[in-house]
């Protein structure tokens, strides 16, 4: 199962969903996991999300693309989501999970692996058998 990490840095969970530039993707398996990729979609903060803020279908549509191009994760972890794009993620399958406080990536991949190692709740269990 892959989970995508909203950062500005690839080391910390700092970042808001439609704000953030990149994302750090791990792949969690039942024996572990490990770093895959880090999908950048601009140079620092992505503009092209916040300046359409407002403007309708043309921010839906930049939305949408991030939405898609994260599509094969099954978690998505970040500081802050509107409600309309969780709700695009929950149509894909994507569970976002909003960390209360900057985290690191490591912790929130380990304290994720103990959950699935002794009681995942019924979302994360079908999410590993997918």
């Amino acid at each position: 199962m892959k989970i995508a990490f909203a950062t500005t840095d690839g080391v910390m969970v700092d970042e808001h969903f439609g704000r953030a530039g990149m994302f750090a993707v791990y792949e969690l398996t039942n024996d572990g996991y490990k770093f895959l990729e880090m999908r950048k979609f601009a140079e620092g903060r992505d503009s092209a999300v916040e300046d359409t803020k407002g403007m309708g279908h043309a921010h839906d549509e930049k939305v949408q693309g991030k939405v898609d191009k994260l599509a094969d994760c099954k978690i998505i972890y970040l500081t802050e989501i509107g409600g309309p794009s969780a709700a695009r993620l929950a149509r894909k399958g994507i569970m976002p999970v909003k960390v209360k406080e900057i985290v690191s990536i490591e912790e929130s991949m380990k304290k994720i692996m103990e959950t699935v190692k002794t009681s995942p709740p019924i979302w994360l269990r079908k999410a590993m058998n997918d």
